[in-house]
């Protein structure tokens, strides 16, 4: 489960910062709670409510139980039979000799008992401890205990002797198991990179509304200034008409911003996986503001950490090591039936259950038997064919394995090229708003001074909006980034501090 995030206390100034600006203001009227939330108390949430996180986390305990299942298997199974058998035997006439013998009628009654222990070890030993005993009572005959305590054993020495079918069952479930698991760390990833690209997104648009408001205030405070040089008749009427143009685009600029944001903290909310009724409860106000925190990673060690750890590629691998235990069930299976047997006991017949019992504890009349038991298949093609169809796809396996290996290669290298272009982006969008903020005051001044014409100070302003704007896009671009090479490595988990256990 990911840890516990504690929540930012909202500051009077933020409130007042939030309150000044386009979105949040609008939400703020139409009786909307505003909530200022960081990208980890985002990623809490998401992780917490999505449905698909909830639905992969099922599948590994599924697969844990059946493990658990499988080793019944190995576990022994106690027997007992109970049994009274009565038998009336009619006499009749023997004759021999010329003489009849006659044979008289008898009846007997047995009592039988047959306790027993049966199981499979590890190995393929196959074993049966079983103790019957039986008391028996003949018409005018004393009434005669026998027991006969033995054990059978059963030991495979070529097919089932490498890798049995409960071991192979094992060894197949364990791989599944931590492939589901990997397919759940996976999803968690996903959600953690959505999560905090769509913040990134969200703080653009949250400064871009900023950004478009303040080029609005220049274009109207450049259109008010204009009025006023008209009615002094220092400035003809047509350039006038030029600044409340632009003040006029700069509000449809704005309403686009803010539509922007609107969307932005929707696609948010349905990451959140929020309940429906609450989606237009509240709005959205970013708690942290884009900065670039300068990495450079190393392409080589890139490739090795994400060839390590990336779930695709260790799920790749899990797949190859299941088929080559596949192969080596199904080759044990092309060999003949080859099984070691052997059985020992001991036997008494006494008149009482404690003399029995003392005859056969002491050894005195044991029975045993030891062979082999061959059974060769004639033909066996149907083992055969599986055994060249593993093989084959054990083929297709490794190739997979090897693509999956390039798409990773090929997407860090990607992104470690991107976060080297998105960082000299934030330097030179910085430079470029800076640049344009002085050109601006620049060209004010030199307006005033009758140095330069309206039209150029309005494109100052056009220029300066657009690279403000742009600096925040290569900021929200740089970090977004960094998340996708973190994703692209396997290091999702780690870069956010999370912790993934399972039951």
């Amino acid at each position: 489960m990911p840890p516990k995030y504690q929540h930012r206390k909202i500051t009077a100034a933020l409130c007042a910062m939030i309150c000044l600006h386009g979105a949040p203001r609008l939400m703020a009227e139409a009786g909307s709670e505003v909530r200022t939330m960081t990208a980890d108390e985002l990623v809490h949430i998401a992780l917490t409510n999505n449905l698909d996180i909830r639905i992969s986390r099922i599948l590994p305990e599924q697969d844990k139980f059946n493990l658990d299942g499988l080793y019944g298997a190995y576990q022994p199974n106690f027997t007992m039979t109970v049994e009274h058998v009565y038998n009336n035997q009619p006499g009749g006439i023997f004759t021999q000799g010329g003489e009849d013998i006659p044979i008289p009628s008898t009846v007997s009654r047995s009592d039988i008992y047959v306790p027993g222990i049966a199981g499979t070890l590890p190995t393929g030993l196959t074993y049966n401890f079983s103790g019957p005993l039986q008391n028996e009572n003949l018409s005018d005959t004393p009434r005669l205990y026998q027991a006969s305590p033995n054990v059978s054993l059963d030991q495979p020495l070529l097919k089932n002797f490498w890798i049995n079918n409960p071991r192979y069952q094992i060894v197949v479930a364990k791989n599944i198991l931590k492939t589901d698991q990997l397919s759940f760390q996976l999803q968690v990833m996903t959600v953690i990179y959505n999560v905090k690209t769509s913040y990134y997104k969200l703080i653009f648009a949250f400064e871009n509304v900023k950004v478009q408001q303040q080029a609005l205030a220049l274009k109207e405070e450049t259109s008010r200034e204009d009025k006023e040089k008209v009615q002094l008749g220092a400035m003809r009427p047509l350039d006038a008409q030029q600044a409340e143009s632009e003040a006029a685009s700069a509000r449809s600029d704005v309403q686009t911003a803010l539509l922007n944001l609107a969307q932005q903290e929707n696609a948010m909310k349905i990451l959140l996986a929020e309940h429906l009724e609450q989606l237009n409860g509240y709005t959205f106000a970013p708690a942290e503001q884009l900065v670039a925190v300068p990495e450079h990673p190393q392409t080589q060690e890139s490739w090795r950490t994400g060839l390590e750890k990336r779930p695709e590629m260790i799920q790749a691998k899990l797949k190859i090591e299941r088929q080559h235990v596949t192969i080596k069930y199904d080759f044990n299976q092309i060999f003949p039936q080859l099984d070691v047997v052997g059985s020992y006991g001991h036997n008494a017949t006494e008149l009482t259950f404690d003399q029995a019992l003392n005859t056969v504890a002491n050894g005195n009349h044991p029975n045993y038997a030891y062979g082999l038991t061959l059974t060769v298949p004639l033909g066996n093609s149907g083992p055969r064919g599986t055994y060249k169809a593993d093989k084959a796809a054990l083929r297709g396996l490794l190739l997979q394995a090897k693509k999956e290996e390039w798409t990773i290669v090929t997407a860090i290298d990607n992104d470690i090229k991107a976060i080297e272009a998105d960082l000299l982006k934030v330097d030179y969008t910085r430079q470029a708003r800076i640049f344009a903020e002085q050109a601006l005051a620049a060209g004010q001044a030199e307006l005033k001074e009758g140095k330069r014409i309206n039209f150029e100070v309005l494109q100052f302003q056009d220029n300066l909006t657009a690279a403000r704007s742009a600096e925040i896009s290569a900021l929200s671009d740089y970090n977004t980034a960094l998340e996708q090479l973190a994703f692209d490595e396997g290091t999702t988990l780690e870069r956010n501090h999370i912790d993934i256990r399972y039951r």
